[in-house]
């Protein structure tokens, strides 16, 4: 409840806290942290960013960087798709697919896809 309280308040450390707990071996954790970051939209997309480049929370931070309305995450989630990881790389393949479908049909309704689990 206090890291919510402080990434709602702007704390940079707990949204890194979140993108850290994407890689999470609790379900839980990796959902709880997904929502969080996901309810956040663009506010979420620096500690993304900034995770990804350290290949924390990997591959949920793609699907998550992708639900932004930011044409320039294409190439991002693109450096990934031929990964060394096969997790990594199927992700992103997923996160490309979630981008397109955004930027295809519009923002979908409802609420964007969180990945709530290791592809």
């Amino acid at each position: 409840m206090l890291l919510k309280a402080a990434w709602l308040a702007g704390s940079h450390q707990a949204g890194r806290t979140l993108v850290r707990a994407l890689g999470s071996a609790d379900e839980s954790t990796r959902v709880t942290a997904g929502i969080l970051l996901s309810r956040s939209g663009s506010a979420a997309v620096p500690v993304l960013r900034e995770g990804i480049a350290h290949r924390e929370g990997l591959p949920e931070a793609l699907t998550l960087l992708a639900n932004q309305d930011d044409p320039s995450v294409e190439l991002e989630i693109r450096a990934f798709l031929d990964d060394s990881d096969p997790v990594v790389s199927r992700g992103a393949r997923r996160a490309l697919d979630v981008f397109k479908r955004r930027t295809t049909h519009g923002r979908p309704t409802g609420t964007p896809e969180t990945p709530a689990c290791r592809v």
